[in-house]
């Protein structure tokens, strides 16, 4: 795009934010408002409100004009990560209102998007880029109050009394104080931590929140503590029904720094903002006059960028990474007064991210496992790091929308949280249950007894909110009880149709399953026919926790080879041993050190190199690659924590190393 031509700004969701930032696209050097698009054409002062821009009867309408370069949108918080995603994938880029999703795995989602699409995309703090805010953090640098260590900052108003029916109280629209407004607070001190180190911003290494909760369910005043690495610690508040003073004070060694209103900068329309520093007994007042619009600077921040072929903000405006870690803080927040909005949980969030019904697709490959009539896909989704039903929906969602239909639970994980994630997904989804290849695990240490098995499937069938899992192992032994006891209570639950196809141990040893086969042959039990232990292209030479058991070695695969016996590997990946992460000169990572580190290992990871590097791949694609092209059945799970972390995984599936490649790693 050339520097001269105006960025053409569409608005989704006219409502009282549209108009100011209308008003800013109005005094811009780089923006023209060409149209707005409602749900309701017929509502009065569209016209007036936004003077010459053309009136669209819905929100997909406007995707599709051909005039509209970026799209602002301002729906309710709800509605943010939908719109986004449908407008980048319309080919549009788009600043989305704060906050630009209600998490921070839903704003990397779009976040991804955007970078996939090659489109810019921004999230809305306005104050960030304007001049004001420049200078504050100019300030902090210079030492101006000396080494900082306490910022203190507040968003609240009040509303004046609970207004059902207003968005800022409706739990339904992720109403409340913390996502409308304790973002302002949070990314200021965020800035500031950062700019005390010489950063763009910092993260916090601890969020401790508090807050009131209202009769609706939602935050109508709450405080939260930042402590940072740097010593800085930070307290922030906001609210809908308390009236606070407002003011940003930036506490050093040798003074403090004061600022009202810091988001309101100059003014709406311009003006003179000020900066007031207090050393001791004396006061300098620090006047930023600027006579542009306050939302003038961001939507040039915005066109400046587009125009610039960027996909992002520059600082001091929000990165993609800033932006992220700020929801990231608002979600600790949130998790520690408990708030999750009803929109969030299954019954309410039915459809995938951007509001479209989640069906199975067909880019992953296939297998048939021994023992499972229906086909199943060469790797297995793992989900167990997800706080809520709302992040890891994101990844189920996606990895059964690009085919995956093999998922990994297990008694244990979250306390029965990741089991019961899954039972609302797919009841949820309508995902047909004959599609799915469920594991299930149970008898973890220190509980691995006979008649534990029984009970703990009782539970976690209830949460799967399913009658059977279709593989089920013990995920611990206990060589203590004759492992012809755990035989028999497997295969009374094969009898009862709990588990419907095969089971078998996770972290069991090859005499151990030996054994157990014998057993079954000699009794007429169903015999163990599958395992789930670590498998890699990097031997795990100490156990990463207490009681694990890795298959990697040659009497391992030897012994895997016999058999045909399917291997449900985790940690198939070397749990980052074959990213940037690790390396001869790099021991930050204690548990890639102790379980990965030897020189064997390093000669495996340099060839994955050489030949990702003859592929046009990444080592860790290789790693994958090298465990499904295994001459005996190998199931890697792989746990994403995001959609792209997931998306990268599945583009190794198409890599098809020749048993010559494979020995070659090896060697």
């Amino acid at each position: 795009m050339s520097s001269d031509q105006p960025i053409r700004w569409g608005i989704i969701g006219p409502g009282t934010i549209a108009r100011t930032f209308a008003d800013g696209i109005a005094h811009s050097r780089t923006g023209k408002l060409v149209a707005i698009a409602t749900r309701n054409p017929e509502k009065p002062g569209l016209a007036e409100n936004f003077l010459g821009a053309r009136i669209v009867n819905g929100y997909e309408a406007l995707l599709k004009e051909g005039d509209i370069d970026a799209v602002y949108i301002s729906t309710p918080h709800t509605g943010h990560a939908e719109w986004a995603i449908k407008a980048i994938r319309a080919g549009k880029h788009v600043l989305v209102e704060k906050p630009i999703a209600l998490s921070a795995f839903d704003a990397d989602a779009i976040y991804y998007e955007a970078q996939k699409a090659g489109v810019f995309a921004g999230e809305a703090f306005m104050y960030r880029v304007h001049p004001q805010t420049a200078k504050i953090v100019e300030l902090v640098k210079s030492g101006a109050i000396g080494t900082v260590r306490i910022i203190r900052s507040s968003f609240g108003f009040n509303m004046g009394g609970f207004r059902p029916e207003h968005r800022l109280f409706a739990n339904e629209t992720a109403g409340g104080g913390i996502l409308d407004v304790g973002g302002y607070p949070v990314s200021m001190a965020r800035l500031l931590a950062g700019a005390a180190d010489g950063k763009p911003f910092l993260e916090p290494e601890k969020v401790a929140g508090v807050a009131h909760l209202g009769q609706s369910g939602v935050d109508e005043w709450a405080s939260a503590v930042l402590k940072f690495p740097n010593g800085i610690v930070a307290e922030v508040s906001c609210s809908i029904m308390a009236q606070q003073d407002n003011t940003l004070r930036i506490i050093g060694s040798d003074g403090r720094i004061e600022v009202k209103d810091f988001w309101f900068a100059s003014g709406h329309k311009g003006g003179v903002g000020k900066i007031e520093i207090f050393k001791g007994n004396e006061q300098q007042t620090i006047e930023v006059r600027e006579d542009r619009w306050l939302y003038s600077f961001e939507v040039d921040a915005a066109g400046d960028a587009i125009r610039a072929d960027r996909k992002e903000f520059a600082a001091p405006g929000m990165s993609w990474a800033d932006s992220i870690g700020n929801l990231r803080v608002l979600d600790q927040w949130r998790a520690s007064i408990g708030l999750e909005y009803s929109v969030e949980k299954a019954a309410k969030r039915t459809a995938n991210l951007a509001g479209g019904v989640v069906r199975r697709g067909d880019g992953i490959p296939q297998r048939q496992i021994p023992g499972i009539s229906k086909p199943a896909s060469v790797v297995a989704l793992g989900f167990e790091f997800f706080p809520n039903f709302a992040a890891a929906s994101l990844t189920l969602d996606a990895f059964y929308e690009a085919g995956g239909n093999v998922f990994d639970t297990a008694f244990v994980y979250g306390g029965g949280k990741t089991e019961s994630i899954f039972g609302d997904w797919h009841t949820s989804r309508n995902v047909p249950r004959e599609e799915i290849v469920l594991i299930g695990k149970g008898a973890h240490s220190p509980l691995v007894y006979p008649d534990i098995i029984a009970k703990q499937l009782d539970q976690s069938l209830n949460r799967l909110k399913t009658d059977y899992v279709d593989i089920y192992f013990m995920h611990r032994d206990n060589t203590d009880i004759p492992v012809g006891e755990f035989v028999d209570a497997m295969d009374a639950e094969v009898k009862r149709g709990r588990i419907r196809g095969i089971f078998g141990g996770s972290n069991w040893t090859r005499e151990r399953m030996d054994e157990a086969a014998a057993y079954a042959a000699k009794n007429g039990k169903a015999a163990p026919a599958a395992l789930s232990n670590n498998f890699s292209l990097a031997e795990m030479h100490d156990p990463i926790w207490a009681g694990c058991v890795t298959s990697s070695n040659d009497e391992w695969k030897t012994w895997l080879n016999a058999r045909q016996v399917p291997n449900f590997a985790w940690s198939s990946q070397g749990r980052g041993f074959f990213t940037d992460r690790a390396g001869r000169d790099k021991h930050d990572d204690e548990e890639i050190v102790r379980c990965w580190y030897s020189d064997r290992n390093f000669e495996r990871r340099d060839r994955a190199i050489e030949l990702a590097n003859k592929l046009g791949r990444s080592p860790i694609h290789i790693a994958l690659a090298y465990v499904i092209a295994q001459p005996f059945p190998v199931v890697p799970l792989i746990g994403p924590r995001t959609i792209a972390e997931l998306e990268d995984s599945l583009t190794a599936l198409d890599i098809r190393l020749t048993p010559e490649q494979v020995k070659w790693l090896e060697a």
